[in-house]
């Protein structure tokens, strides 16, 4: 057994090593800085010039093609990270540049201008793709020989991915709305430079765990594919062997990826500036949709052409995997309208003043939703400093300011709050419900996938599906009263928050079983590909979300804003009933893998 790993060991809080924690904290303050920054982009990009918190004034179109692009890089650039930190920097090194960048990312950005600001979107994507894909690394190392451990490891993981998400769309969106943008860019520069000290300053307490390149690309898999190693198994991994990639598949890959990368630049700069890299027309299609449209059909014709090489329950696993795939792009593209359109509703057309007993009650809620949490949280800092403080005090110290500094901001915004007769919600807090939902609901979804009704994973899909629509109908229902065109409206904040509720459970029945089904179904050699296939569909279902969420003026002003969350409530349930039709074809497909 790895010397390392065994002293990692040693020191336990609430049953797992302090380093787990360490890395708890550095996903924490990421996570703060990466949501606290994305949920004010849109706002920041559209509030008038002449405000009192003036922004950019950009079309809601054109805000939401820049932002499609920057959130689908970021699904992109963790392959080419893991990459990296394999092959040359190792886990922890690659953690600490990611960290680095995106600092520098977030201080570009307060800084307001056009050119600091497109500068700051570059270095948040290079550096989360440093980030992502390396921290989740380290703990599979750590967790080697303990797999039994490993499922609440991630459980603890994934609660400070949430904590970061929740505090820092909450302070970062109130700064930034009550005093100013930079406040709220700036804020998210200073907790990620933060998390970049105290990991950085920790690292005696893991020893070689993540700090040199492995000789093999180890893929975070949520289950081992070859774990049981069946008779099918066996085959499939003899058929890998006969199917390497060959002169044309490379060829495939790099030109459907500089079709689509152009694409993704191209679409912003198309719509902001007026130009474009693809400045040509073939019967009536622009340059850029011709490009995006070849690179599409070069890859499915790869993705065709090598399934076709495998044994047939191979090929049948593939096919859908693939499948899946597809069913994801669409959650995607719907579920993402929260940093769109459904911010942009919570800013211009939800009635968030309330006066009397209903602030008051917001008032002792939201005090509860903020203090409660950061209490038990501040309880494993002070469990991990005890434990550590001897090996690593100087990280304990810089975790002690940067929690002493989310303390202060928390009561400063709490005091702020009870102050004011009335209150008006932020626009930015609605933000927080998704992380507050999944919080408090996991647990009994983790309950149900664990008992007999278990759904299968086409199921699991549908019911997500269906739940994401069903969130847009109340949005849709909620808007049905506001006039074609009109720019503001004060629609009641219970069918946002009904929607956020309604997302998140679709998102907790979609989420988690997408990467498990993958790391079951793929064979060995092709399962790095297909991860890259996987977050590829990801990042398309984001810049669909950018791109179908710019149409709001459009359908709005046509129609109404009613109709267009009529859209995103007809679509998602139609694909949902899809998948739960396809059921029995996909079981037949997964050919008995659960």
């Amino acid at each position: 057994m790895n010397t390392d790993i065994e002293n990692l060991f040693k020191d336990k809080v609430i049953g797992h090593p302090a380093g787990l924690f360490v890395l708890f904290f550095t996903e924490m303050w990421e996570r703060f800085s990466f949501y606290g920054m994305r949920i004010l982009l849109v706002l920041f990009l559209t509030a008038p010039i002449l405000s009192d918190n003036p922004g950019w004034e950009w079309p809601r179109e054109h805000a939401l093609a820049l932002i499609g692009t920057y959130a689908s890089l970021l699904y992109l650039t963790p392959i080419i990270g893991g990459w990296i930190a394999d092959k040359i920097t190792g886990y922890r090194v690659a953690v600490v540049i990611g960290c680095l960048i995106m600092t520098l990312g977030h201080a570009a950005m307060a800084l307001e201008t056009t050119m600091t600001f497109y500068l700051g979107l570059a270095l948040l994507v290079i550096g989360t793709g440093f980030f992502k894909p390396n921290i989740t690394s380290i703990i599979s190392e750590m967790y080697k020989g303990k797999e039994s451990k490993k499922d609440g490891a991630y459980t603890i993981f994934y609660m400070g991915v949430n904590a970061g998400a929740f505090f820092g769309m909450m302070l970062c969106g109130y700064l930034a709305e009550n005093f100013g943008w930079s406040w709220g860019f700036g804020l998210a520069g200073i907790f990620m430079m933060l998390g970049m000290l105290q990991f950085w300053l920790a690292k005696n307490l893991f020893g070689n765990v993540g700090g040199k390149p492995s000789l093999k690309h180890v893929v975070e898999i949520p289950q081992n594919i070859n774990e049981e190693a069946p008779k099918e198994q066996e085959e499939a991994n003899v058929d890998e062997k006969l199917n390497p990639f060959t002169m044309m598949d490379k060829v495939l890959i790099i030109l459907s990826s500089l079709g689509g990368l152009l694409y993704l630049f191209n679409d912003p700069l198309e719509k902001i500036e007026g130009t474009s890299l693809a400045p040509f027309e073939i019967g009536g299609l622009s340059g850029s949709n011709v490009v995006v449209l070849t690179a599409l059909v070069l890859f499915l014709i790869l993705l065709v052409t090598r399934i076709a090489r495998y044994i047939p329950i191979v090929r049948d696993r593939i096919i859908a995997v693939s499948i899946f795939g597809i069913f994801t792009v669409f959650f995607f593209a719907f579920f993402e309208q929260s940093l769109g359109s459904m911010t942009l509703f919570a800013r211009d057309y939800t009635d968030r003043t309330l006066v009397g007993n209903s602030a008051m009650i917001f008032k002792v809620v939201d005090a509860l939703l903020t203090t409660v949490p950061l209490i038990i949280i501040t309880w494993v800092l002070f469990l991990l400093a005890k434990k550590t403080f001897s090996r690593i005090g100087l990280s304990n110290i810089i975790l002690a300011i940067a929690f002493a500094g989310l303390w202060f901001l928390v009561i400063f915004r709490l005091m702020d709050k009870f102050s004011q007769e009335g209150n008006e919600v932020d626009a930015t807090w609605f933000g927080i419900l998704n992380s507050f939902f999944i919080i408090t609901l996991a647990p009994l979804f983790s309950k149900w996938w664990e008992s007999k009704y278990n759904p299968s994973a086409a199921m699991k899909y549908g019911i997500g599906l269906i739940l994401l629509g069903l969130g847009f109908a109340f949005l849709s229902y909620g808007a049905s009263e506001i006039p074609s065109g009109a720019k503001t409206a004060s629609v009641s904040m219970i069918f946002l928050i009904l929607a956020y509720l309604l997302h998140t459970m679709g998102e907790l029945c979609i989420s988690p079983v997408g990467l498990s089904y993958l790391s079951k179904l793929v064979p060995a050699r092709m399962i790095g590909f297909m991860f890259g296939v996987w977050y590829l569909a990801i990042a398309v279902g984001q810049k669909a979300a950018g791109t179908m969420g710019g149409m709001i003026d459009k359908i709005s002003e046509q129609y109404s804003l009613g109709t267009f969350f009529l859209i995103f409530t007809l679509i998602p349930i139609g694909v949902g009933l899809v998948s739960i039709v396809l059921n029995p074809l996909l079981k037949r497909l997964m050919h008995n893998v659960r």
